[in-house]
């Protein structure tokens, strides 16, 4: 009977030896994987306590970081809503600034309105007027100069609640100034007003370059019978004919200061030839002819202008007077109050007054009064 190489085996296994040597080698073995294990357990460990650590420090940097933004959330609504009352306060005073805009374009356009008004009053006409002169016997210094008188005509802008007096006799005005106020009755009340004197700013002396327009011409001498829309119709037929010397007209106007004309012509050779001739007949007077006097028109130039303080010596400024009654009644209230001697008044020789809220303008004239 043969035995095979497994039998052979199962009997080898039988000895101990060995079987105590594949043993030790199973522990062996099981030690490693143990340890392998406890390694293994001590790294997971590690592992998640290092996990909870971070878990725990991610928790806290998140509250931290919650915590902070809900402190810039905070605030971040907070300059909202200082951005928002400024943003309330600055529509507030665009408003106002807006209506103060407005109302300072009211007063400019007022103002304006003014200016223009009081710059056609004050236009002086670079025209000279035709006067009559004698020599008297006096002599003055500047032979090489030439002088023209001129008339005040002086508009003063009259604001609300103000009047101006006129009295005969200075020596009533220093009084009723030197009381400065003045107490007035009007039935059974009484207003306060205040007496100023009346000062301006008027022209000392003015020199000008002047220079003949070759387009234009002065024509005086002019009779006031026909209208005035007559007199430029026909001034202008009669300039404008060839055979009268005259040419093509642009513009007729007339000085209202004055009652002069002047004639513009489109050709500037025309003006020279009328001037020369100076007298012209013209058909002004219903059919009558008329005898005009043409002059050459001055350009001028201010170059130099002085000016002085003057006080009206008769005139008087009432000032801080409310509007309690109609205006004419007032007017005459005032005009009998600084009539009465009692009151340091006298004799009035002029009076205008205007109500508070209107705008009007007093004209002051060169005083023709002859001294007794």
């Amino acid at each position: 009977m043969s035995l095979e190489a497994e039998d052979f085996s199962l009997i080898a296994d039988d000895d101990p030896a060995a079987k105590l040597k594949t043993l030790h080698k199973e522990i062996e073995k099981l030690k490693a994987e143990h340890s392998a294990l406890k390694q293994d357990h001590q790294m997971y460990i590690d592992t998640r306590t290092n996990n909870i650590k971070y878990t725990q420090e991610f928790l806290q940097r998140a509250d931290g970081a919650r915590k902070r933004l809900e402190e810039e959330k905070m605030r971040q609504d907070q300059q909202i809503r200082k951005e928002q009352e400024k943003l309330y306060e600055l529509k507030k005073e665009k408003d106002k600034l807006s209506i103060k805009i407005q109302k300072i374009q009211q007063d400019l356009e007022k103002m304006d309105e003014t200016h223009q008004s009081l710059k056609q009053q004050t236009e002086v006409s670079t025209a000279v007027p035709e006067k009559k002169v004698v020599f008297n016997g006096e002599t003055t210094e500047g032979g090489d100069a030439l002088s023209f008188d001129v008339k005040p005509h002086i508009a003063y802008p009259m604001e609300g609640g103000m009047a101006f007096i006129t009295f005969e006799e200075e020596e009533v005005t220093e009084k009723i100034l030197a009381l400065k106020e003045h107490e007035v009755k009007l039935g059974e009340c009484s207003i306060t007003v205040q007496a100023e004197p009346v000062k301006f700013l008027v022209p000392d002396s003015v020199e000008m370059d002047t220079q003949v327009c070759p387009r234009r011409i002065l024509v005086s001498n002019i009779p006031k019978k026909e209208s005035v829309d007559r007199i430029l119709d026909k001034l202008e037929i009669h300039f404008s004919k060839t055979r009268n010397g005259g040419g093509e007209v642009e513009e007729v106007v007339m000085l209202e200061d004055s009652g002069n004309v002047v004639i513009t012509f489109y050709d500037n050779r025309i003006a020279k030839g009328l001037t020369d001739k100076q007298i012209h007949e013209v058909d002004l007077d219903r059919g009558k002819r008329c005898k005009v006097k043409v002059t050459p028109f001055l350009n001028g130039e201010i170059t130099l202008l002085r000016t002085c303080k003057t006080t009206c010596s008769k005139t008087v400024l009432l000032t801080g007077i409310p509007a309690v009654m109609e205006k004419d009644n007032l007017q005459d209230l005032l005009e009998i109050h600084f009539q009465k001697s009692a009151n340091s008044g006298g004799e009035v020789d002029a009076i205008v007054y205007n109500p508070m809220g209107e705008r009007t303008i007093a004209v002051f004239e060169e005083d023709v009064s002859k001294p007794e």
